[in-house]
């Protein structure tokens, strides 16, 4: 077990300072433009292949780092860079994790690389949980599947929404029903291949942010998939489901399901992502304060602006430890006895939403306009108190776990 420390080792910093080159090199120019287009940076995300960014290797690297800094410290950079471009890159990232965190190992060898592609072929991968009926409701999820016994094959049917990549993925993790009666606890992750017959892609959303990265729903009409894309495989899942009707009977105990395994082990990183776009707008708007000048003096000696810099920079740096402490738990089997990860999240979404809207008044008319980057970083920012769990959500989470009630 690697011991808790806010120092990065040599080896970190490097990488650290690459992905920031990366950010601030080829992410940053193209940001307002991909905003503007509401389109996929194809071209982007080609270069960070090229470089080693967007690829199965890197992430495994940063995933498996044992301080559990690495995903945080990654996220960070990208983020700091444009959210929407970076979501773009690590949007397959969360499907991945979810065949890391349910999958075998044959399945995690076979399918994440898939989902990548290479640097002359680019891929992406989608992660399919949410529904138009059942957002963070996740126990009114209607997408069902059906095993068919002599086929070896499992059928799914519904419609997923809010699907990052969905539609245009190579790989989609879909979230279904297996028994229904089991609510949430009835749920089973399955792998789509590529160019199977039935799925198809539905609405693309036109966003308030983030719109440099793909967002649609994934309709399932009879799509079917080998009993081998089951994640986990048929015999866990049926021990599984064995075991919930059980507690069921019982009552009132914790049971873990594919989406929420999925969501646990992805709630720093997205306090990460927060935190490097609150730490974007913060330095806009500090340099801003430095340099514009009002009644012959820069703003920045006026305590009304001097204390809301203090401010956002004390909430970036208490987010950013909340975020490191649940990452460093997570990678080390620490349980999360207080809900340390959905703090982490809750904390660091905030934070973006309300430095970012600090960092727009600050610059005044300037920061309203697009011609400054403050206002597409408060507009992006708005996403982080939402996916992968509303605020209303994580506090839910949190008061449920210190009162040692189930959560469902």
């Amino acid at each position: 077990m690697a011991e808790f420390t806010m120092e990065l080792s040599d080896e970190q910093k490097e990488v650290r300072d690459w992905l920031h080159g990366f950010a601030a090199d080829v992410i940053r120019p193209a940001a307002a433009e991909w905003d503007e287009r509401e389109e996929t940076p194809w071209p982007v995300i080609q270069e960070a292949a090229k470089v080693g960014i967007y690829s199965l290797d890197f992430y495994a690297q940063q995933y498996f780092d044992p301080t559990g800094l690495g995903i945080p410290m990654a996220m960070e950079e990208l983020f700091w860079g444009d959210a929407g471009i970076a979501l773009s890159i690590v949007g397959t990232g969360l499907a991945a994790v979810g065949v890391l965190a349910n999958g075998t190992e044959e399945q995690i060898g076979t399918w994440i690389p898939q989902m990548y592609g290479d640097a002359n072929d680019v891929k992406v991968a989608a992660f399919c949980s949410s529904e138009p009926d059942a957002g963070s409701d996740v126990a009114s999820m209607r997408t069902r599947a059906v095993y068919d016994e002599a086929k070896d094959e499992w059928v799914l049917n519904g419609t997923k929404t809010w699907a990052t990549n969905g539609g245009i993925a190579n790989v989609h993790v879909v979230v279904a029903v297996v028994d229904p009666d089991l609510g949430s606890k009835g749920h089973a992750s399955f792998i789509v291949p590529p160019n199977t017959p039935g799925l198809s892609q539905g609405q693309k959303f036109k966003k308030h942010g983030i719109r440099a990265s793909h967002t649609a729903e994934v309709v399932l009409d009879g799509v079917r998939v080998p009993g081998s894309c089951l994640l986990g495989g048929k015999e866990k899942l049926d021990a599984r489901l064995a075991r919930a009707r059980e507690k069921a009977k019982k009552g009132g105990e914790r049971v873990k399901n594919a989406a929420m395994a999925t969501f646990e082990a992805s709630r720093p990183a997205v306090g990460a992502m927060a935190v490097g776009t609150a730490r974007a707008a913060y330095e806009v708007a500090l340099e801003y304060a430095q340099t514009r000048e009002q009644f012959g003096r820069p703003i920045i000696d006026n305590q009304g602006v001097a204390f809301q810099l203090a401010d956002m920079r004390t909430s970036i740096d208490a987010a950013r430890l909340l975020v490191w402490r649940a990452s460093w738990m997570a990678i080390n089997g620490k349980p999360f006895t207080a809900a340390e990860g959905s703090m982490s999240k809750l904390f660091a979404s905030e934070t973006a939403k309300k430095v970012t809207a600090q960092a727009v008044q600050i610059l005044g008319g300037n920061g309203y306009t697009r011609e400054y980057p403050v206002e597409r970083m408060h507009r992006d920012s708005a996403i982080y108190t939402i996916f992968e769990g509303t605020s209303e959500i994580q506090r839910l989470v949190i008061a449920r776990t210190l009162a040692g009630m189930p959560i469902r």
